[in-house]
């Protein structure tokens, strides 16, 4: 396994890594930090909770010299949660190398932050309307910057944003060391690489790599008229401890608060027309466990990194895959098992399969107490892109019923297991497993349905009855 040493960091860097309790680099600080400490451009697809701050966090503090008191590096987020949790990061990486590091955010005394920047200052992080007010105002001075970083470039499109991040690069060095990150990658954003990079190194990070192994998934068909109705039938049913519910628009999100308020919900909503003290306000509640229900948009929720979400609940089908693996991204952190439910309507199959095939593995259908296994990292590469055409025996799968569940302490593994002890099938034959509290359901090829009822007879496994 390859460690922080081995990716050219410094005596002073690696002892501030033992310092935060780092141990080894995720992937994309493996794959990005070599080719930064080089010198070289980056384009870098990840997302929060990727390890994505230490990947050019990490190179910024070998770059920096203490004792040069001009802004030698710039690190511009879309919001200001996001700025303060690049600043901490980037001040513990930097404590035992006496690197300063300012944030300038919005919502905060301007005045303060003109001092600090006054004081010293080797490296800046922050939003990009402040940057440009200080910068207008002749508090920061970019001429000697040698590194800029554009962190969730994407989100900073969503905002509108890019205007002024252009005009931000157009005033530091040409020679400057630019990294871009991003979780996906539209067009407006590729051009941006285009126009501001040289030769940049390309990594990207398999989103699913990242999120979806510690979730469990479930779809939920629903008609539009009946899907507010229906989230609070599976808020009741699923009982978070926190979750998030994912709407398309701000009044929608709007909407939904009020609803599940009406219903004696303790709930609050984010998006982006909110005030910063109100998003604030909403995010220092969450975070500190007193709100368990948060509605919110995909802009205003981007920058959160909260270890004890239980659920994700897209009520409207995600734009994109890469936006669904980001949402779902937002439990089962930390080692921490977590759930995903979609609500899906009729129009949106298209859009669920496009998900499906993305992830490669089918997402099973909710119900109440059902249980079904993570998709792993290791099991995507075996599985074919789109699950439903895999060829195995006649083609398609078939459900059985087992007469065990939850009630009985089986698990998933167990399940599984227990059909491939007793057959000569192997784990990747049997899918779909949802566990109920006395029974539980899973998939077989169809052609070894007979021979595997046959086989687990005698404990109480039977075949579904054909849909005709």
């Amino acid at each position: 396994m390859t460690s922080f040493k081995d990716l050219g960091l410094s005596e002073s860097t690696l002892e501030a890594l033992k310092d935060v309790g780092y141990e080894n680099p995720s992937p994309i600080q493996e794959q990005a930090i070599p080719p930064m400490l080089e010198g070289r451009d980056m384009i870098g697809q990840a997302q929060t909770g990727s390890g994505k701050t230490a990947a050019f966090g990490l190179p910024i503090i070998e770059y920096v010299d203490p004792s040069e008191d001009d802004v030698q590096a710039l690190v511009l987020t879309p919001t200001r949660e996001l700025c303060i949790q690049v600043t901490q990061a980037l001040r513990a990486y930097g404590q035992r190398k006496g690197v300063d590091v300012v944030a300038t955010f919005g919502g905060a005394p301007i005045r303060s932050q003109q001092a600090q920047l006054r004081a010293g200052g080797h490296v800046v992080v922050g939003t990009v309307g402040r940057v440009l007010d200080l910068i207008n105002r002749r508090s920061l001075i970019l001429t000697s910057c040698r590194f800029v970083v554009l962190d969730e470039a994407d989100e900073m499109l969503d905002l509108g944003f890019l205007e002024d991040v252009e005009k931000i690069l157009s005033l530091t060095p040409n020679s400057r060391q630019t990294a871009l990150f991003s979780a996906t990658m539209p067009p407006p954003i590729r051009s941006l690489a285009d126009r501001y990079l040289y030769d940049p190194a390309h990594i990207r990070v398999k989103a699913e790599t990242l999120t979806v192994d510690s979730v469990e998934q479930f779809q939920l068909p629903v008609e539009s008229k009946d899907k507010a109705d229906k989230l609070i039938e599976v808020l009741a049913a699923e009982k978070p401890d926190q979750a998030i519910v994912f709407a398309r628009t701000k009044i929608r999100t709007d909407q939904l608060y009020r609803k599940l308020r009406d219903k004696g919900m303790n709930v609050k909503a984010l998006h982006g027309d909110m005030s910063q003290g109100a998003r604030d306000g909403v995010m220092l509640g969450f975070k500190g466990g007193r709100v368990p229900i948060l509605v919110a948009t995909d802009v205003a929720a981007r920058g959160l990194d909260i270890s004890t979400v239980t659920h994700v609940v897209n009520f409207d089908v995600p734009t994109s895959p890469d936006v669904y693996v980001h949402r779902i991204g937002r439990t089962g952190r930390i080692g921490r098992s977590g759930r995903a439910i979609t609500f899906v309507e009729s129009r949106q199959k298209k859009e669920l399969l496009a998900i499906e095939d993305h992830i490669g593995t089918s997402i099973s259908p909710w119900i109440e107490g059902a249980r079904v296994a993570p998709a792993t990292i290791e099991e995507k590469p075996k599985r074919h892109r789109k699950p439903r055409e895999k060829a195995a025996g006649d083609g398609e799968f078939r459900t059985l019923i087992a007469g065990l569940g939850l009630a009985d302490g089986v698990e998933v593994a167990d399940l599984v297991a227990k059909v491939t002890k007793s057959t000569d099938l192997d784990g990747e034959s049997v899918r779909n497993v949802r566990m109920l509290q006395r029974f539980a359901l899973f998939e077989v090829p169809g052609a070894e349905l007979d021979r595997v009822a046959e086989a687990l007879g005698k404990q109480g496994v039977e075949a579904e009855p054909a849909r005709g």
